[in-house]
């Protein structure tokens, strides 16, 4: 897939995100932290082209959803919706092939503090501790996975979650994403929210600010122990 890059947008709200102070960071993992495009395409591929769908069309759709969810979605007559969730989950787990972090992402996880963030992925938990071991990143010290919400993305349920497993108001949260859903996700938990735009392929409008990778970013923690994003000149 052709990657597409873009500077970081310096909006009005953009500008606001850089300056200002967060208790908590809660990252999307799939297109956020990492990218696992192709494997995720050839596994779901396989399982859409058995279903007599046409691949495509169906591609786009999949990403930044619960994978049950995405079945569940279409309607397909005569299936058992939790047996295919779990085969394409195996299917997943098994192929982690290409699958690589986003430009310095390892970087900026590891100048957190522990106890400030958090990954909320759509992923079932065994297939997010295997993208992230194979991307090599750093393993979340909190994850909330597809298991620990009853409604996946765009519902906030995850990243409201998340805040309270760090004990903090989701209105004090930076929301990193890359999708839609996701998106709309962090919107509605009341955070703020930054776009990733490593693995986008068309230009995404939004009026988030957005940020191509997370090279040249660090961050700088006060007295207090709350974050603000730094960026090299």
């Amino acid at each position: 897939m052709t990657t597409f890059f873009e500077e970081p947008k310096l909006t009005t709200s953009g500008t606001k995100v850089f300056d200002k102070r967060y208790a908590g960071f809660l990252f999307d993992m799939d297109g956020t932290l990492l990218n696992s495009i192709a494997a995720a395409e050839r596994v779901w591929s396989r399982w859409a082209e058995r279903q007599g769908l046409d691949v495509e069309a169906f591609l786009p759709t999949m990403h930044g959803k619960r994978g049950i969810d995405t079945i569940r979605g279409l309607g397909l007559p005569g299936i058992d919706v939790e047996a295919e969730a779990l085969e394409i989950e195996r299917g997943e787990i098994e192929d982690v092939e290409g699958v690589v972090s986003i430009p310095g992402a390892v970087d900026f996880l590891n100048a957190l503090p522990s106890s400030r963030w958090a990954i909320v992925t759509s992923a079932p938990v065994a297939l997010a501790r295997a993208r992230i071991e194979a991307a090599g990143l750093p393993q979340p010290p909190r994850i909330i996975t597809a298991e620990d919400v009853k409604i996946g993305k765009p519902d906030p349920a995850g990243y409201l979650l998340a805040a309270r497993h760090l004990d903090v108001p989701s209105s004090r949260c930076l929301v990193f994403e890359d999708v839609t859903a996701g998106v709309k996700a962090g919107e509605a938990a009341g955070a703020d929210v930054m776009v990733v735009t490593a693995t986008h392929s068309h230009r995404m409008e939004t009026f988030h600010p957005t940020i191509a990778s997370y090279e040249g970013m660090t961050v700088h923690l006060d007295g207090a122990g709350e974050m603000r994003i730094v960026r090299e000149a």
